[in-house]
This record gives C-alpha cells, sequence and structure tokens, in this order.
C-alpha cells in the first residue's frame, strides 16, 4: 500500500481471477488437451467439449461477461490464455463466438444486447453459437473494401443484405450471424454498419468450408447473404445513431470508427492472450523433453544450445504475457491506445507463439516433426495468429501510424 491508502503497483493476479484460472486449467487439462489431436484430425466442431464446457458454465454467457467486466482486466485473457493451452482448435471453438458477441456488446442498443447476445451462446441443454463476418474474398486486411451491400427498405422497415463473407469462425452453422455491409460505398469504410442476423432468416446460407493448415477444430466458413432481408431493429446501434454518424462523414467532421475496425480493436489482447496459451504450451513441453531426453550422455537441456533456446522462449512468451495485460488493463479501465498497445500485444504474442512452437520442433528433432507428439500441431496451429484479426504488417502499420502520426503507407 501507498501512504495515501491506494494499492501499489502490482503484478499478482486477484483470487478470483487465480481461481478461474485454475478452474480453466483443469479443464483444458483434463477435457480440452486429451480431446486435441481427435478433433484435429476429424476437422470438425467439438460438440461434446462445447456440450461439456456448458454444462459446468464454462461456454455460457454469463462466464465470458463476468470475465470481461472482471476489474482488473485480465479476466478474459487469463482464461483465454489456458484454454489455448489445452488446445487452439478447441479453443476457438469455445469462444469464437465472442466476437460476434463484442461486436453488438460494444456499440449495440440496450434492447439488442439483451436479446441477441444469449441467442449466441445458448443453454446448458441447448448449445449454440455466434459468427462475425467482416472479411471477404477481395477485402481481407482492406476492410474498407468491402462490397457487401445493405439497403434500406423504407416501406417495410427492413434492411436489404447482398454479398459473399469469407474466413467466417463459426459462419454458417451459428444460430445468429453479425454481417458488416456498406450502407454508403461512397464513404468507404466509415459508411459501413453491422447488422444481426436472425436465426433461419432466408437467404443466409454456407458456401466453401475451408480445409485449413491450423486450428483445424473450428469451423471456418464462407456465408453466402442472398436478398437477406433483417428487420430495422436488427442494425446495430439503431438507424439514428447510423444517420447522425453518416451526416457528420458528409460534412467533413470527425465519426467514430468504422464498424469492423471497433470490433477487432477490443479483440486484439484478447487474441494475444491465445497466442501466449499456444507458446506456453510448446515451450512447457520442450522444456520437459529436454530434462528427460538424453543425447551423448547428457540430458539435452544440459547442452548450451538447447538450454539457450528455452531461455529465449521463456523470454519472448513472458514478454508476449505483459504486453496482453497491459493492453487488456487499458481497454478495460478506458485509457486510449495512445501508442496502439492493442495492436503491439496481438502483433508480439502472434509472432512469438509462431517463434516457440518452431523451435520446441527443433529442440525435440525428428520426433517434433511427426504427429506423435503434439507440437507440430501447434506450430501449425500458431500460424493464424499472424494472420486474422489484423496481419503482422497491418499491426506494424497501425503502431507505426499512431507512433509517427504520419499516413503511412
Amino acid at each position: 500500500m501507498s501512504e495515501d491508502g491506494a494499492p501499489g503497483f502490482s503484478l499478482e493476479l486477484t483470487e478470483d481471477v487465480q481461481q478461474v484460472k485454475d478452474w480453466v486449467h483443469e479443464f483444458a487439462k483434463d477435457v480440452i488437451r486429451p480431446a486435441g489431436e481427435e478433433w484435429d484430425e476429424r476437422e470438425e466442431t467439438p460438440w461434446p467439449v462445447l456440450q461439456e464446457a456448458a454444462k459446468i458454465g464454462l461456454y455460457s454467457l454469463d462466464f465470458f461477461a463476468n470475465q470481461w467486466f472482471e476489474p482488473s482486466g485480465l479476466g478474459i485473457p487469463v482464461a483465454f490464455e489456458e484454454l489455448f493451452w489445452g488446445d487452439a482448435g478447441i479453443g476457438l471453438s469455445l469462444v469464437g463466438s465472442g466476437l460476434a458477441a463484442v461486436s453488438v456488446a460494444a456499440t449495440g442498443l440496450p434492447e439488442q444486447i439483451a436479446e441477441w447476445v444469449p441467442e449466441m451462446f445458448g443453454t446448458a441443454d441447448e448449445v449454440k453459437l455466434g459468427a462475425f463476418c467482416a472479411s471477404e474474398p477481395d477485402a481481407g486486411s482492406d476492410v474498407g473494401s468491402i462490397r457487401t451491400r445493405a439497403e434500406y427498405d423504407q416501406a417495410k422497415d427492413e434492411w436489404v443484405i447482398n454479398g459473399t463473407k469469407t474466413w467466417a469462425t463459426n459462419g454458417g452453422i451459428a444460430n445468429v450471424h453479425v454481417v458488416v455491409a456498406s450502407v454508403d460505398p461512397d464513404l468507404g469504410s466509415r459508411g459501413q454498419a453491422n447488422f444481426i442476423v436472425p436465426p433461419g432468416t432466408p437467404g443466409l446460407s454456407q458456401g466453401q468450408k475451408f480445409k485449413k493448415h491450423g486450428i483445424r477444430a473450428s469451423h471456418t466458413a464462407e456465408v453466402i447473404l442472398d436478398n437477406v432481408r433483417v428487420p430495422g431493429a436488427c442494425l446495430v446501434g439503431g438507424k439514428d445513431k447510423l444517420d447522425e454518424r453518416l451526416a457528420r462523414v458528409r460534412e467533413g467532421k470527425r465519426a467514430a470508427g468504422q464498424a469492423a475496425m471497433r470490433t477487432f480493436e477490443a479483440s486484439r489482447p484478447t487474441v494475444g492472450a491465445m497466442a501466449v496459451g499456444i507458446a506456453r504450451a510448446a515451450y512447457e513441453y520442450a522444456l520437459d523433453y529436454a530434462r528427460e531426453r538424453e543425447q551423448f550422455g547428457k540430458k539435452i537441456g544440459d547442452f548450451q544450445a538447447i538450454a539457450f533456446k528455452l531461455a529465449d522462449m521463456k523470454m519472448h512468451l513472458d514478454a508476449a504475457r505483459l504486453l496482453v495485460w497491459r493492453a487488456a488493463w487499458m481497454a478495460r479501465n478506458g485509457k486510449e491506445f495512445g501508442s496502439a498497445e492493442g495492436s503491439m500485444a496481438k502483433l508480439y504474442a502472434g509472432e512469438t507463439a509462431v517463434k516457440v512452437t518452431e523451435e520446441a520442433i527443433q529442440i525435440l528433432g525428428g520426433n517434433g516433426y511427426t504427429r506423435d507428439y503434439p507440437v507440430e500441431r501447434w506450430h501449425r496451429d500458431s500460424k493464424i495468429f499472424t494472420i486474422f484479426e489484423g496481419t503482422s504488417e497491418i499491426q506494424r502499420l497501425v503502431i507505426g501510424r499512431t507512433v509517427t502520426g504520419l499516413p503511412v503507407r
């Protein structure tokens, strides 16, 4: 405690967060990790794991909401690290609905949040999913190029949506889809909005399901929108706010950031935490292996070549976690990302996961290259973290623009 009675600086987790960490870790150890290899090979959504998680309250709106609003900001990153320590593909299946939920919770009206966010999780007896649909075949990192169009039918108070989305987690199998669409193409990214597509809405269908390099237990697919009609009440934030924002943009005034990027910025520290979980799994496995494996009459960890690798792996892992925790704390406490701290966390953690898992394979040698050991799967899983929700190149662009104040291209 400081002299004025205020709590001093501490990196120690609160008792509540530590309890959640231990609880999630046990589930990851006992349920997720043993199932990782099977569902990676099957390349299917692990419904039995989702159902088991729902039964204990781990896959539920209450759990995610409680962790999201945890005062220190570390509830979500700590829990996500443990889940992805278990397995990234299953972990993403467990948290994939969160991005859609955040997109509504961040800017939605109270009645929209109350009605639709619970529908993205369901209940212990009926598990449901949410999907956030932003990327398109010609609009990945360049979200300003989104072509999916939403036009307002004033006579019926409905929005008519047409377009194709790609790389959508839970796309086509979700109960609720949240779709980013352009309402005024002339305004680029500033003319976009989010729309809730209720379950069973005619015109929405699943396109191609992707066969991926990693995170195979997480469903990723195209979403086709063919004259999809949704009620006016499904425009996230409401039409009054949209009209006001568009009017400000047309007058040349500043307006809040566009729909997709607001969602991604809020989620970047959590994505970094996922990457940290994978990196930690690989580091711990390689460390245990180096302590047991013998060559030339010694434990391989006794050789500098291996010990130095482990030292670097641990250093980068801890640094990545600290960046994630800083960004999560700032976001929870309303601190502005003045130096793109969210992008820093996601960038460094993602690249750390790739490097650490690669070094884990190297430490295991030939064993590490086979599917008999999990490090090759973790390496495959890690690569997506330098690509989705903003590539490493885009993160560096965001950081560069923020710290220089210049329009870096």
